[in-house]
């Protein structure tokens, strides 16, 4: 197990791979796994600066993606209900009623902690329309690292330094 642990960090070691990296962390960590995508953004550019804008495109991507894999989780469980029940599923809840009406345009909360991916899934579940929900998550998440990017990169200049 411990040879496996080794391996697999080896494998996501950021400055060996870099962009490819970032991609297959940002569009995991935009499933429903709890894990964190800024940290490798961060550290990919504090150690590569040339790569700011390539980095925040790719983990934009790889983010905007893991998010449209959840709009399809919701739509096929929402599927599989109508098939099961041979009915429609009522919306009830006031949330999903709040979401219902402001339509693919919730999805540019997509980027928030503990909620935003989940919100892809259900956005999903409500049939809301595809493009346009993915258009709002794409939107939201590139701000989201372009922000929190760059206030890390204020905040903590020093933070990394290579030895000369």
């Amino acid at each position: 197990m411990e040879a496996w642990l080794y391996s697999l960090l080896n494998a996501l070691a950021l400055p060996q791979f870099g962009l490819s990296t970032v991609f297959v962390v940002a569009f995991v960590s935009a499933t429903l796994l709890p894990m964190g995508s800024e940290p490798a953004v961060f550290g990919l550019i504090k150690l590569n600066p040339e790569l700011f804008w390539p980095a925040i495109g790719v983990a934009t991507v790889g983010n905007t993606l893991g998010g449209a894999l959840n709009w399809w989780l919701g739509y096929g469980a929402h599927q599989a209900y109508d098939r099961l029940t041979h009915k429609e599923h009522p919306v009830k809840a006031r949330a999903l009623l709040w979401l219902r009406d402001f339509g693919p345009r919730a999805c540019l909360l997509s980027w928030l902690p503990v909620v935003g991916d989940p919100l892809c899934g259900v956005a999903g579940w409500l049939k809301l329309p595809f493009w346009p929900c993915v258009l709002y998550m794409a939107l939201g998440k590139f701000l989201r690292y372009l922000f929190m990017t760059s206030a890390l990169l204020w905040l903590f200049p020093g933070m990394v330094e290579l030895p000369r």
